[in-house]
């Protein structure tokens, strides 16, 4: 493990560099960042959604920019944050077209409980947060892993077929009015590449001359998260936005639901799956223009206000 510390505002004592070794021995390279004032603080694990993704969330050209406000606000509410780059992106080594979903799993209970033996921890006060893909993994680690808390950001609450097939009809709606004729083609062609990824056996395959991480498309497929969220006893924060275009924000009302004690549920009006707000419809072709735009401020503060009621 390796460490520097550096200030990062008025409110945030530093961020340290440290690697949560996973089950394999891979360092999983990452930034924990802590708030003012003497410790061990309340913490949380956060998760990034799929792809690529560094510990910003950021996977290329593409950059969500989540990691290092949600960790400034975090640390001004007086709770400490570690996130930490994927395998195969930023410094954490792997190749990413071999990671499966079940791998990321493991590699963010591995995270958690590095995060326990840290000495600014407060270990029985270390809540999760996930956006997307991440989300998924909290609500894991908040059934089997003892998770003090966890905050779900455009989560989905059903098996991971019918959340991308979810995602693809919403696609499908948001294309221009002269290529709908070609839709049912299109609808056939998504289904014969799903087929296709869940026929393989490798970890990666070349699906449509593309290069694909084929055991991740096919465990996230196969995953149920409502068996998890049965199981958490812990509380939950469920934040969907109303214009969300990967996520069906009815799924908000599953989660409510299945949590033993039910859950905190909130439907964000404007906010879309890149938690930023639109007047717009919130579709994926609208994404390169909303990520100009900084992280809903109002939805940070909200989530850390939320976690420093419960990270007592």
């Amino acid at each position: 493990m390796t460490e520097s510390g550096a200030t990062v505002g008025a409110d945030v004592t530093r961020e340290v560099r440290m690697a949560a070794t996973a089950a394999d021995g891979v360092a999983l390279a990452g930034t924990l960042t802590l708030p003012a004032g003497p410790g061990p603080h309340p913490t949380v694990l956060c998760l990034p959604g799929s792809g690529k993704v560094d510990r910003d969330s950021n996977a290329g050209r593409v950059r969500m920019d989540l990691g290092r406000p949600l960790a400034v606000v975090l640390a001004r509410h007086g709770i400490a944050s570690l996130r930490y780059d994927r395998r195969g992106a930023g410094d954490t080594p792997g190749d990413w077209h071999t990671v499966g979903f079940l791998d990321n799993r493991a590699d963010a209970a591995a995270a958690l409980r590095a995060l326990r033996d840290r000495p600014e921890v407060r270990p029985g006060a270390v809540g999760v947060l996930g956006h997307s893909e991440g989300a998924v993994h909290a609500m894991w680690l908040a059934a089997h892993a003892q998770a003090a808390a966890a905050v779900l950001l455009a989560g989905y609450a059903r098996p991971g077929e019918q959340a991308v097939r979810w995602q693809g009809a919403r696609l499908a709606d948001s294309l221009p009015r002269p290529l709908r004729p070609l839709l049912p083609l299109l609808r056939r062609v998504a289904s014969r590449q799903l087929a296709r990824v869940a026929a393989t056996t490798a970890d990666a395959a070349r699906i449509g001359g593309i290069r694909v991480n084929a055991r991740w498309w096919r465990e996230q497929l196969a995953h149920d998260p409502r068996q998890d969220l049965a199981g958490i006893r812990v509380p939950v924060l469920a934040v969907t936005g109303d214009k969300d275009a990967q996520v069906d924000p009815g799924d908000l009302d599953t989660i409510a639901r299945l949590v033993p004690g039910g859950a905190e549920t909130q439907r964000v009006p404007g906010l879309t799956h890149v938690l930023r707000r639109t007047d717009g419809a919130g579709t994926v072709l609208s994404y390169r223009r909303l990520l100009r735009e900084p992280v809903d401020a109002e939805l940070l503060t909200g989530v850390a206000r939320w976690l420093a009621d419960r990270l007592r």
